[in-house]
């Protein structure tokens, strides 16, 4: 089992001059927490995450990429940033994931993957994702020019996951994980509303089902679940927020494969929970901070 791993967390509700995200290493063996990045860039202030934050992490090489809102940033091992990319494409950015030399990533904010090549440091290529009356469609565009995809959140794309066999992709709006394969988009499990993080596994499936704080692994026909982590409401910090809504603990994001049988998954107040799915049981929970605004984003195993 790997034993560290680098986590991304949104400040929800962040007030001006805060910052908004961070980045951690934590070593899942000795619970140890190191926070790497305190994240102030200018952002919009409205909404709940809205701009905020720092999203999808991927180690590629010698370089960690890491989404924000609307750009995709590249640091050294040691967390000083040598890049940062834009795109017209890219809102809101979500997950990103690294395949076969490429990254992909969910642009949540034009229901969109947009590719990236680390090596030419060029956006390659788009593909949107349309809704119609008999299911989806994928339509490929030039991400490097106009007349592309309007804005829009109809899927709210928000996981990404890459191999042999296509491209997977879920939302907060689809009650289904969707692979999509020579431009070809098809239903290839069920899932509920408002996940996070939905993903083959082990000719299973994973996913955060955030709207019922549970991390959940879809084995055949079954279906086990785990709650996630909650503490003791005197001890979190941050609580004054005039709508508890924006920030809640509890709420089940970030999911990151240790082993075949070995899962971390992230929480609010930023927590990463570790999961045996042999044994069917939550193994430990690494706390990194108990400001209940904090909630972990995006996962992945640290190599250095």
């Amino acid at each position: 089992m790997k034993s560290k791993v680098v986590a991304s967390t949104v400040v929800r509700g962040a007030k001006r001059g805060e910052a908004h995200g961070a980045l951690y290493i934590v070593d899942l063996h000795s619970n140890k927490v190191q926070q790497m990045l305190d994240w102030k860039a200018d952002i919009g202030w409205e909404g709940r995450g809205g701009e905020r934050g720092l999203r999808g992490v991927a180690v590629v090489g010698e370089q960690v990429y890491v989404a924000g809102s609307d750009e995709l940033f590249a640091f050294t091992p040691k967390f000083q940033r040598v890049g940062s990319f834009g795109n017209a494409y890219l809102k809101n950015c979500h997950e990103i994931y690294f395949f076969e030399g490429l990254l992909f990533l969910a642009s949540t904010g034009f229901d969109s993957i947009l590719v990236f090549d680390p090596a030419s440091r060029n956006f390659l290529s788009g593909l949107n994702i349309v809704r119609e009356s008999s299911g989806f469609r994928a339509v490929i565009f030039d991400p490097n020019r106009t007349g592309g995809p309007a804005p829009s959140t109809t899927v709210h794309l928000n996981s990404i996951i890459v191999d042999d066999s296509g491209i997977y992709v879920a939302g907060r709006n689809l009650n289904m994980l969707l692979r999509i394969h020579d431009n070809q988009v098809k239903s290839v499990a069920r899932l509920p509303l408002n996940t996070n993080n939905a993903r083959p596994f082990s000719r299973g499936l994973l996913f955060n089902d955030t709207a019922k704080d549970q991390f959940c692994w879809v084995n055949g026909s079954n279906v086990v679940t785990f709650d996630v982590p909650r503490f003791d409401a005197k001890k979190l910090t941050h609580t004054d927020m005039k709508n508890p809504a924006i920030a809640r603990q509890a709420f089940a994001r970030g999911l990151c494969p240790l082993s075949d049988t070995v899962v971390a998954a992230g929480s609010s107040p930023a927590t990463i929970s570790i999961y045996d799915l042999a044994k069917r049981e939550r193994v430990k929970s690494v706390n990194l901070t108990m400001n209940v605004r904090a909630a972990v984003h995006g996962l992945a195993v640290w190599p250095f």
